[in-house]
């Protein structure tokens, strides 16, 4: 079994992202050069193009936006990412404009992906399937 997982991200930033926050943020987008600091780790968000095993594109984008920025990003990423994704993500949650999810994040082998929130600043992971859960009677029957 391989430990590879599915994000999906949609978020919308406000115009105060700090310069070192949308730093950070624009080397994981593969939008600026690696400074010295960077060559010891690859880039989250950088992957363009088919997906080894989620299938579908990967991809992400980053724009300016009515009230600072949109992003919006669908990357395939190991396990042992995890961790440096939740310290991207928790660094950039304070400037979400809402609570709402920002976005998912699923085991490949999963059907259903777990909602990625911002609740106090921070991201939160909200599993959406409980352990006891049986599967909905088909629409067709």
């Amino acid at each position: 079994m391989s430990d590879l997982y599915e994000l999906q991200l949609a978020w919308e930033l406000d115009d105060t992202l700090p310069g070192e926050v949308l730093d950070e943020l624009r080397w994981h987008l593969g939008l600026r050069p690696p400074a010295g600091s960077d060559l010891d780790r690859e880039p989250l968000l950088a992957l363009q193009g088919g997906a080894l095993r989620i299938g579908g594109i990967l991809g992400s984008e980053f724009q300016p936006g009515e009230r600072g920025w949109y992003l919006a990003a669908r990357q395939e990423l190991h396990a042992q990412e995890l961790p440096d994704l939740y310290e991207l993500l928790s660094s950039v949650a304070p400037y979400a404009v809402t609570t709402d999810p920002v976005g998912q994040l699923r085991h490949y082998e999963d059907d259903i992906a777990d909602l990625l929130l911002v609740h106090g600043g921070t991201v939160v992971r909200q599993p959406q399937h409980p352990a006891d859960a049986q599967p909905a009677p088909s629409l067709n029957a």
